[in-house]
């Protein structure tokens, strides 16, 4: 599955050689209805791993489907004045009802937005402020900060009556939380059902919104990403297709089987566990959260043939001495969110089933996730994030957009079915991150040898164990603390050179406040993986540009050389 080059009046144009047809069907009916899902009724979908009696049938999961549909419509009327317009906003751990409520809202016209269990009540607060939520679900563990923030956000005592809790366990439940506190009885009556429509017309696909996720973007601050019908099919079909192609040529005694483990407010968790086994057929075997002992304990209990992690997560699989055979089964290991060094590909590597190389691939929220894919008969141990998806095209360019002569660096540019649309209700963000159909990745890369390697970042996210982290929403929270004069927030790499952590760099009296008491006040109010592991280091002045923006790149140099001088 070669990426080809091609030199058109447009520009260098980079795509696969190959192109999978996208059925012109919502999401839904390519699940549950379509010819080209895997699944059948019989089909188990959704398994908790803790306790595997508790599971999902596609076709007690369609009853449950159309059942919250039609409980979400006539108690809170989403969908009621058109598909796209009501947010409803999640925050949950994982578990396997948790697909349900996802296609329930889904199905009645609702947008499935997912918060990280991990927000504060002030983070969530602002998540549900800025998606205009008309409710609020979370599990009993959430509960508290669903709660909180909804208050937070105005909506009254207790939420208002637009907080609701869902069950965990063997009966599907969603009840509202009381002025009290208490809940009330359960909306669920899987007598009433409201089926979802079947959607075919291309362009109502195409402009559709039903989820919305809340990334940093490629300049900052929390932004929501919007992602069609469209968008979600592409990206279960396409690497779906490509992967149904090797099995039925190369491993046909190939079963799908996977691990949820990571968050569900993230694309990986979202169509990696929500959408994308369910077209394969297998089963998604769900943590409410992750646990490395557990981790392993569940891979080799349930046999666990294909998963995508984080670098972090490799890195533990290779040095831990507690690994053993607990991936013996695994037949399909992809690694993302972050670069994953060859020393580390062939570490992991070694520690999984025989025949299994970990194969990298690379993706944003606003590409519904992965843009390349390594082809399933391949392998590359020379750091490349794998050829483009088939179906996208890529160009890498300068700073003024121009191309850049094959095998130069420049920041990718990617268009296809996979790209979102834009973000929600922020124009300025979509004028910065698209020219045209063209969307900026803000990614810098090379194209050799038919791969694509990404050598840095141009935007100023900081990813810590995958997850995004973004400079400006720690330094507005910082500047916001009255002996903070000035800040600036930079990622600095850990000791063992796989990971990155924050770390601010501060303009204050150190007679009136310490580093240490800089790093609580960040603690209090952000979620663990926002928290300045990096550590507080205090400057005279923040470095910036006569126009006044931070100089990052100065801020890296003096990183490293604060971590040569500890050397």
């Amino acid at each position: 599955m070669a990426t080809i080059v091609e030199r058109t009046a447009d520009g260098i144009i980079y795509k696969a050689a190959k192109e999978y047809p996208v059925p012109d069907l919502d999401v839904l009916t390519l699940l549950f209805d379509g010819e080209h899902s895997r699944a059948k009724p019989e089909t188990l979908i959704h398994i908790s791993a803790a306790d595997p009696s508790l599971q999902l049938t596609v076709s007690r999961a369609r009853v449950l489907t159309e059942a919250t549909s039609a409980a979400l419509r006539s108690h809170f009327g989403i969908g009621a004045q058109g598909a796209g317009q009501d947010v409803v906003s999640v925050i949950s751990t994982g578990h396997y009802l948790l697909p349900v409520l996802s296609y329930g809202i889904i199905g009645c016209g609702g947008v499935f937005s997912a918060a990280s269990a991990a927000s504060t009540a002030g983070e969530l607060s602002k998540q549900i402020q800025g998606a205009e939520s008309k409710i609020l679900f979370a599990v009993e563990a959430t509960k508290d900060v669903a709660v909180k923030a909804a208050e937070e956000a105005g909506w009254g005592v207790n939420g208002g009556g637009r907080v609701l809790v869902m069950s965990e366990g063997k009966d599907w439940s969603i009840r509202v939380v009381g002025k009290d506190g208490a809940l009330g009885s359960n909306l669920i009556d899987e007598n009433q059902k409201l089926p979802w429509p079947r959607i075919t017309d291309r362009r109502t696909l195409e402009e559709s919104l039903i989820i919305l996720i809340y990334s940093s973007g490629t300049t900052g601050l929390p932004k929501g990403v919007k992602l069609s019908h469209r968008n979600v099919v592409a990206e279960a079909v396409i690497p779906g297709d490509m992967f149904k192609q090797w099995i039925s040529t190369s491993n046909p005694t190939f079963e799908y089987r996977t691990l949820a483990h990571l968050p569900t407010a993230h694309i990986a968790g979202i169509q990696g566990y929500l959408i994308n086994p369910f077209y394969m057929g297998g089963p998604v075997y769900w943590m409410p959260r992750f646990s490395f002992p557990e981790f392993l304990a569940y891979n080799k209990k349930y046999a666990i043939t294909y998963f995508f992690t984080v670098p972090p997560i490799y890195l533990l699989i290779a040095k831990s001495p507690e690994v053993t055979d607990q991936f013996r089964s695994l037949e399909v290991a992809i690694s993302g969110a972050a670069p994953l060094g060859k020393d580390l590909q062939h570490a992991a590597s070694a520690k999984l089933g025989p025949n299994c190389f970990i194969s990298q691939t690379w993706g944003l929220s606003e590409t519904t996730g992965s843009t390349t894919i390594m082809p399933f008969e391949m392998t590359d141990d020379t750091g490349s994030v794998s050829p483009l998806m088939p179906n996208m095209l890529a160009r890498i360019v300068d700073d003024d957009g121009k191309d850049v002569e094959v095998g130069k660096p420049g920041e990718v540019w990617v268009k296809g079915p996979v790209v979102c649309k834009g973000y929600h209700k922020n124009a300025e963000a979509d004028a910065e991150s698209f020219t045209g159909d063209w969307f900026h990745t803000g990614d810098i890369a090379e194209f050799r040898n038919g791969l694509f390697y990404i050598v840095d970042r141009k935007k100023e996210l900081i990813k810590y164990k995958g997850i995004q982290v973004a400079p400006a929403e720690l330094e507005a929270l910082l500047l916001s603390h009255p002996d903070v004069l000035d800040t600036a927030v930079i990622g600095v790499e850990t000791e063992d050179g796989y990971d990155e952590v924050p770390r601010a760099y501060v303009v204050a009296d150190q007679k009136k406040i310490s580093g240490q008491q800089i790093a609580e006040f960040v603690k209090r109010n952000v979620a663990s993986h926002k928290q300045l592991r990096g550590g507080v280091v205090f400057l005279d002045a923040i470095p910036k540009s006569p126009s006044g923006k931070i100089l990052r790149k100065d801020l890296r140099v003096l990183a490293k050389r604060e971590k040569g001088a500890k050397l």
